[in-house]
């Protein structure tokens, strides 16, 4: 849910100043093999993984969920909300407790190193999700209640780590390049397609629920460890050297989360900001001003998509389930949801490159982000399931489920990654990367609010 830079000419003039590049007496060092590009791509990958593991293993949660639903009584009442409003329990444990942790990582910029922040929330993101490994073959049918809020502890503290990971990472790649932000945000974007295609494979090769979660969830495992690596690696390239130098010189003042200042990298070294050392926090009244109608649209982006997607629609079954064919019952949400979903999400991050249109002052931007409130009547009055208000199904061929999330997932990519790169361009240049942490506490307010909202939504169907 993190949208991607737009490409910008060698001939535009950057955002924020850039250094002088002449005053390195050594020549610019080439990215051999293009061994940082794929430290960055492989680094945005496992910036939004972890999240993207833990709600696409949907098959895995209801099968831990449901093993006490044949009991009588409270507990199995229990055991079916919590598997019925799981996406949104799971969305307001992962959203809510990111906005604090991405307050506490811009007091935290100029005090702790970032090779500190990300190597530690790295490897605490591993130890949780070896914790949930070691889960997946223990019976929980006995205390399925306590399992669940374990879960929900361990999503908050993943969501933290994550946050604090991706907000340092976006904050050392703004010394290098333009083109290694680009493979950090593609990245991000292919994160969560590729935890989608994971899914499926586990599904397909795996016959018991446990023994695809556990390769699952090691896959999980293993990719971490993979990040831990390439980032150690990352210092010891020449290139990275050449490049992280003026950050030593010139530490940045705000480190921005995804997308902080995609749009305002240049080819020679430089630091994310030029205001005096001694300044703990930028002016925020001059940003809010610029940015508050761009602010609302991206709030409003992400306040839509987190309410339908996952709560809403992994919960929308085939029409044809009851045929018992495997793409019906096993397939459909995988394939249709999570896998259709992020693909699509993708595709509309890549179009920005090239096409950005309409602009950040017209008027059709938010006319076009406020018409995506249809989507949660499409999607409700689709074959949702279980329904305990509304019972119509106006939308019952599995074709116009596929169709809303493309349509979805497109709109998400284009649409906020639009709105984001469009923050920084509109202020002052020395004022840039903090608009665009501003610009990033719109979209985590807009995952906040939404996840609560869809906790009451599913609960209204």
């Amino acid at each position: 849910m993190h949208p991607a830079a737009s490409s910008i000419s060698p001939d535009e003039e950057p955002l924020i100043e850039e250094p002088s590049v002449n005053r390195y007496s050594q020549q610019r060092p080439s990215d051999r093999l293009h061994g940082a590009y794929v430290i960055f791509f492989l680094l945005g990958i496992g910036s939004l993984l972890p999240w993207n593991f833990f709600i696409t293993a949907k098959h895995y949660w209801m099968y831990k969920l449901q093993n006490c639903s044949d009991q009588a009584g409270p507990a199995g009442q229990a055991a079916s909300d919590l598997r019925d409003f799981f996406e949104s329990y799971i969305s307001i444990a992962s959203t809510v407790p990111s906005v604090l942790c991405l307050i506490g990582n811009f007091l935290l910029v100029n005090r702790v190193p970032a090779s500190v922040r990300i190597l530690s929330s790295l490897f605490v993101m591993l130890a949780v999700f070896l914790v949930i490994t070691v889960l997946v073959k223990v019976d929980t049918s006995t205390w399925t209640t306590p399992f669940f809020a374990l879960t929900v502890g361990c999503v908050v503290v993943v969501s933290s780590a994550s946050t604090v990971f991706t907000s340092s990472i976006f904050g050392l790649s703004s010394c290098f390049p333009m083109k290694n932000l680009q493979a950090l945000i593609s990245g991000q974007a292919m994160g969560g397609t590729i935890s989608a295609i994971a899914s499926v494979i586990d599904l397909a090769a795996a016959a018991d629920v446990t023994d695809s979660a556990l390769a699952y969830f090691l896959t999980a495992d293993i990719f971490i460890v993979i990040c831990i690596m390439v980032y150690l690696l990352l210092p010891r390239l020449q290139y990275s050297r050449y490049y992280l130098s003026s950050q030593e010189e010139s530490p940045s003042l705000a480190t921005g989360p995804p997308d902080s200042s995609a749009e305002d990298e240049a080819e020679g070294p430089r630091s994310a900001s030029f205001l005096p050392r001694n300044i703990d926090v930028p002016p925020l009244r001059p940003i809010l001003q610029k940015t508050a109608l761009l602010g609302f649209c991206l709030f409003y982006v992400f306040f839509i998509s987190i309410i339908i997607f996952p709560s809403l629609s992994s919960n929308i079954e085939s029409v044809s389930k009851s045929s018992g064919s495997p793409w019906s019952t096993k397939y459909f949400v995988p394939l249709t949801s999570f896998l259709l979903y992020n693909f699509a999400d993708w595709c509309g991050r890549q179009i920005t490159a090239w096409i950005q249109f309409p602009g950040p002052k017209s008027k059709l931007l938010p006319a076009l982000i406020l018409l995506r409130t249809i989507f949660l009547p499409l999607f409700i009055l689709s074959n949702y399931q279980p329904r305990a208000h509304i019972r119509t199904v106006l939308f019952n061929r599995d074709v116009y489920p596929v169709v809303f999330t493309v349509l979805l997932g497109l709109s998400n990519g284009y649409l906020g990654t639009l709105v984001m790169i469009y923050g920084p361009k509109i202020v002052p240049k020395e004022l840039a990367e903090a608009a665009g942490v501003v610009m990033t506490f719109y979209v985590v307010l807009g995952l906040a609010v939404g996840s609560a909202c869809s906790a009451l939504v599913v609960h209204l169907v």
